[in-house]
């Protein structure tokens, strides 16, 4: 910058001005009064109010003295209630950094020593916490962190996730990790497995009570989703105890179905969003229609059993949903709905599941097996589908904002 005789001037000053004290309308206006008295440029600005409270900083550039700003704040921000502090000189282009990946620490409550076990992992990466905000106080408490790398030797993904999976399990919490960007905020479809995943139980331990042989399928069936058999030998052995059942019996457990506390508002709320919503399922479609219609759900995939003169043959018509099939619908569900598989999201619970997980952009492991949880993208051990929002970046704030204009918003105890 030239001076009017055309000598160079001094360069800009930066200055870092930062006000605390009880929020109120008007903290803005009065701190941004004088700066602009002064002739600041503005660099930066960042604000958080909590509990009323209001910490807001500006990073600001002078043509002139400083000191003469310093002394106008002094004077105006007590005025008001306000404390102030005024940081002179540094490098101007030091603005906060580039958050490369949000973490996301759920907890029922999260507690200090939650939180520490988690910014430990971190530092022990060198990782900075660049902001904090919280974004869920129901089912769960939400915590979303800002972090970046350092620039030095930064850690892979890898790495990260592993380094914070190792603190939820000592902190007992849960934490799943994003890279920042718009991948995070571009999707468009989500599938979700059905049994312990969208609805509470398994729908052919239900229909093996009535046959009297429960205790014999739910062994089958937790072995199949350990991933100790392969899921179609399961369904075949469990499929086979049904024979002779009533037809009956299918629409019986249909109308039984419990869903996942949440998994309504969840369905809801991506709907809004515009998300295509899917399930895909081990179980049976004369099931999984009913909660199709009663979802609104776009998509669906599911076994079919044979039925002859109103009874249950014990035998599955067609190809089965397997681990692989699922995969499959998944891919097919992002073609039919225009969908690029990047950006669609799966979450399920066994390993039946994997395949499907691992296709999928991003991959929820919901209340799962410790095989499938240590294999997908991020895992939720809190049994409120709901959970799933947040880590997608929604606030409980904006779901209840949401409810409450369609008359819609409650909040059952837990």
């Amino acid at each position: 910058m030239l001076s009017p005789q055309g000598d160079a001037g001094p360069d800009p000053v930066p200055v870092l001005v930062t006000v605390t004290g009880p929020d109120f309308p008007g903290v803005n206006a009065a701190l941004f009064a004088v700066l602009a008295e002064h002739e600041a440029a503005m660099l930066d600005v960042q604000q958080a109010t909590i509990h009323r409270r209001i910490t807001l900083s500006a990073l600001v550039t002078l043509p002139g003295d400083p000191a003469r700003l310093q002394s106008a704040l002094d004077l105006t921000m007590p005025s008001l209630g306000l404390s102030v502090t005024v940081e002179i000189g540094g490098d101007a282009s030091a603005v906060h950094p580039f958050s490369s990946h949000v973490v996301l620490v759920l907890g029922r409550p999260i507690t200090a020593a939650n939180f520490a076990e988690v910014a430990r992992g971190l530092a022990a990466l060198r990782v900075n916490i660049d902001r904090v905000r919280r974004i869920a106080d129901y089912p769960v408490t939400g915590l979303e962190l800002r972090v970046s790398l350092p620039v030095n030797d930064p850690p892979n993904d890898t790495a990260l996730r592993q380094a914070l999976a190792a603190a939820a399990r000592r902190a007992k919490c849960d934490v799943a990790v994003q890279r920042v960007g718009l991948a995070q905020r571009a999707k468009r479809l989500i599938v979700f497995d059905v049994d312990s995943t969208l609805i509470q139980g398994e729908v052919i331990e239900m229909l093996a009570a009535r046959a009297g042989c429960e205790d014999e399928v739910r062994s089958i069936t937790e072995a199949a989703m350990r991933g100790e058999i392969e899921f179609a030998e399961s369904l075949h052995k469990r499929v086979q105890t049904l024979a002779g059942l009533p037809a009956s019996a299918l629409e019986d457990v249909a109308a039984e179905l419990e869903l996942t506390p949440g998994a309504r508002t969840t369905v809801r709320t991506l709907k809004r969003l515009g998300y295509r919503c899917g399930v895909v399922s081990g179980g049976f479609t004369a099931i999984i229609d009913r909660l199709v219609k009663d979802l609104g759900l776009d998509f669906a995939a599911a076994n079919e059993l044979e039925v002859i003169d109103g009874r249950i043959t014990g035998r599955v018509i067609g190809e089965v949903i397997d681990r692989a099939g699922k995969a499959t619908a998944l891919e097919r569900f992002a073609q039919e709905a225009g969908v690029p598989i990047e950006q669609t999201v799966a979450v399920g619970d066994g390993a039946n599941d994997l395949d499907m997980l691992a296709a999928a952009g991003l991959g929820v492991a919901f209340n799962a097996k410790p095989v499938v949880a240590a294999a997908a993208d991020t895992a939720l051990s809190y049994p409120y589908l709901d959970a799933v929002l947040f880590i997608l970046g929604v606030t409980r704030d904006e779901i209840e904002f949401a409810d409450a204009a369609e008359g819609l918003l409650r909040r059952v105890p837990l």
